[in-house]
């Protein structure tokens, strides 16, 4: 029987005692972890090997990391993990936007760096409809690498929220998703208020999908329950 490959993770950190904690942590959960200290070694690391993900800090010494994951995005879909020491919900905000899959505030637990961390590959490890090998009859196919979606052949103009949203209701089209499972699976953080705001981004997603096709209602409301991806 052959063993499972663990997974890989590269540490952009300058502080060697963070980033030797967060590597003990890491192996001691069974990944691989690999560490340097700039934005120019994470580039070159990034480009010479592959890691499945990538936790960078927002204080580097010779670019910050919104920049990094900037530079990043503009070849690369890997997950992004940030950790910053600063409290102003805006950089928080702004990473996310930028393409950060998720964030934690220094100083934090270790623990809680390693749970958050195996939920974000648990939710990117989930089935995606329209792989390639796969066969399936549904309308919409997740293009992970471009972080897109493709409805009916049309690439549709989401935001990282909605991207997020769809890809997990397109998982398993008829199964009702409720809130609290669309909030984990969109989301690390309650604070964000995003449990408010749920209704907002699937009206806006059914806008979008009605561009495409006018004459169906591709997401359902269950009341009391939650949403479900229409069966095709």
């Amino acid at each position: 029987m052959s063993e499972i490959t663990p997974k890989s993770i590269l540490i952009v950190e300058d502080e060697r005692a963070i980033a030797e904690t967060i590597l003990f942590a890491l192996e001691t959960e069974g990944f691989q972890g690999e560490r340097v200290g700039t934005a120019r070694e994470a580039l070159r690391a990034l480009e010479e090997r592959k890691f499945d993900l990538a936790i960078l800090d927002i204080g580097l010494p010779d670019q910050s990391g919104l920049e990094l994951c900037r530079s990043i995005r503009k070849s690369s879909q890997i997950p992004l993990f940030f950790l910053t020491a600063r409290s102003e919900e805006i950089d928080r905000v702004i990473g996310l936007e930028m393409g950060a899959d998720d964030y934690i505030a220094k100083p934090f637990s270790p623990r809680e760096l390693t749970a958050r961390i195996k939920a974000l590959f648990r939710r990117m490890d989930g089935v995606n409809p329209g792989a390639p090998g796969e066969k399936s009859k549904s309308p919409f196919r997740v293009e992970e690498e471009f972080a897109r979606i493709r409805f009916l052949n049309a690439p549709l103009e989401l935001t990282a929220t909605e991207f997020r949203l769809l890809r997990l209701l397109a998982r398993r089209p008829g199964r009702v998703y409720s809130r609290s499972e669309i909030l984990e699976a969109i989301s690390d953080h309650p604070d964000m208020s995003l449990d408010r705001t749920i209704d907002s981004h699937v009206k806006f997603l059914r806008a979008k999908l009605k561009k495409v096709d006018p004459d169906h209602e591709w997401i359902v409301t269950h009341r009391g329950f939650g949403y479900a991806l229409a069966e095709g």
